[in-house]
C-alpha cells in the first residue's frame, strides 16, 4: 500500500523556523525545516526547505533527497522559487525545478514564470508561462495561463481563465476556458460557480464541468457545500458528486471538521444515477496546556467488496507537534487497513524546526490511496 494521488480530505501541517542569521527581528523573514519520510515499499526521502527575505525579494528553496544504494541520502529534486515585488502593483515569480540525470548531474526540467498585476479598482491580471527544455536543452514554451479578475460590484467578482497549449500547427492555442463568479451574500455567505469550457473540434466551446460552491461562516463555525455537474453522452448536465464540509471551533481551542463526499459512482456496485455517501473524513485538533498539539483524522470509505455494508474506517492519520527548549518536532503517522481488517503503519514523516514560535498547523486537502 503506497501513498499516491487520489483526493481525500486530510491534514496539511507546516513547520517554519527562523534561522540564526535572520537579517531582521521578524521570525517570518528567514526559516528552515527538515522533513524525513518513510513509507512502505517506498525509498525513504528527506526534504530540506528554507525561506529567506531581503528587501523586495523572497527566495524559497526545497531540496528533496532519497536514500541511495549505499544507504546515504543523495540529491533527487530541487525547486527554487524567487518572488520579486517589482512595484506596488506588480509581483513577479519564477519557479525553477531541477532533477538529476543518469550521472547524477543537476538538470533543469521546468521553468514557470508568473507576473501578477493589480489593476485600478481591485481588478487583477495574472499571466503564467510554463517552459520545458527540448532535447538540446533549450527552453520551449509549453503552456500559457491568463487569469483576469474583475470586481463588478462591492459583493461580486468574476474571473476568466484561459489555458493555452501547443497546437499541431505550432504555437499555442486556447485549449481550456474557465469562468468563475463569486458573490458575497448576507450573513457571511459566499456563493460561487465555476464553469469549465472545452473545444469540440469544430471551433465551438462546450461546457465540460460546472462546480457550484456555497460557504457560510458563523463565528468559529464554517460550512461548505460543493456540487459538481458533468454532461452525459447527449450533452445534458447532471450532478455527479457533492461534498459537504462542516468545521466547528470551541472556546477551548479545539477544532473539529467533517467532510462527507457523495457520488453517483459507488465502488463495487452498478450506479443507479442517485448520489450515495461514499466517503467521510473526520478531523479533530486538540490543543494542550503544555503547547503540544495533536491532530487526528479517520477516513471512512465504502467497501468495494461489500458496497451495501456502509462506510468503514480505512485510513488513520495522527499529527503531533511537540515544543522543546531548542525548537520543535512534528510527526505524522499514517495507518491503513489491510485485507485482514488490521491497521498497519504505511508512512511516518518527521519534521524538525529550530523555532517553536513559527509552527503553523493547517487543515487542508491532501491525497492518499491504498
Amino acid at each position: 500500500m503506497l501513498l499516491a494521488s487520489a483526493a481525500y480530505f486530510c491534514l496539511g501541517l507546516t513547520l517554519s523556523a527562523q534561522t540564526s542569521d535572520s537579517q531582521t527581528g521578524d521570525p517570518n523573514k528567514s526559516w528552515t525545516a527538515t522533513t524525513e519520510s518513510q513509507s512502505d515499499n517506498v525509498n525513504p526521502t528527506r526534504t530540506i526547505e528554507s525561506h529567506t527575505q531581503s528587501g523586495n525579494r523572497t527566495l524559497d528553496m526545497q531540496s528533496v533527497q532519497r536514500r541511495g544504494s549505499d544507504g546515504h541520502f543523495e540529491p533527487y529534486q530541487d525547486i527554487e522559487k524567487e518572488t520579486v515585488q517589482v512595484d506596488a502593483a506588480t509581483v513577479r515569480t519564477t519557479t525553477r525545478t531541477f532533477g538529476r540525470d543518469a550521472d547524477g548531474v543537476k538538470t533543469l526540467v521546468e521553468v514557470i514564470e508568473e507576473e501578477k498585476h493589480i489593476l485600478p479598482g481591485g481588478d487583477s491580471k495574472v499571466v503564467r508561462a510554463t517552459s520545458d527544455p527540448d532535447a538540446n536543452g533549450n527552453l520551449q514554451l509549453v503552456q500559457r495561463r491568463i487569469e483576469e479578475t474583475k470586481r463588478t460590484s462591492k459583493d461580486l467578482e468574476e474571473t476568466k481563465t484561459t489555458v493555452m497549449l501547443p497546437s499541431v500547427n505550432g504555437g499555442l492555442v486556447p485549449s481550456v476556458k474557465v469562468q468563475e463568479r463569486r458573490e458575497q451574500g448576507a450573513n457571511g455567505t459566499v456563493e460561487s460557480q465555476q464553469t469549465t469550457l472545452l473545444p469540440d473540434g469544430a471551433g465551438n466551446w462546450q461546457v465540460g464541468e460546472i462546480r457550484r460552491t456555497t460557504t457560510r461562516q458563523e463565528g468559529d463555525n464554517r460550512s461548505t457545500e460543493e456540487q459538481v455537474s458533468l454532461p452525459d453522452s447527449e450533452g445534458k448536465l447532471g450532478e455527479v458528486s457533492r461534498t459537504v464540509s462542516n468545521e466547528v471551533g470551541t472556546a477551548s481551542g479545539e477544532k473539529r471538521n467533517t467532510v462527507e463526499t457523495y457520488s453517483i459512482s459507488v465502488p463495487g456496485s452498478v450506479g443507479d444515477g442517485s448520489l450515495h455517501l461514499v466517503k467521510r473524513a473526520t478531523t479533530a485538533q486538540l490543543p494542550s496546556s503544555t503547547g503540544q498539539q495533536i491532530i487526528g483524522q479517520q477516513v471512512e470509505q465504502a467497501d468495494p467488496g461489500d458496497p451495501g455494508s456502509g462506510l468503514r474506517v480505512t485510513i488513520l492519520t495522527t499529527d503531533t507537534v511537540r515544543p522543546g527548549p531548542s525548537g520543535a518536532q512534528a510527526t505524522r503517522t499514517v495507518q491503513v487497513r489491510d485485507a485482514n481488517g488490521s491497521f498497519g503503519v504505511v508512512s511516518v514523516d518527521t519534521t524538525k524546526s529550530d523555532n517553536i514560535h513559527a509552527i503553523q498547523v493547517q487543515i487542508a486537502p491532501s491525497e492518499v490511496i491504498k
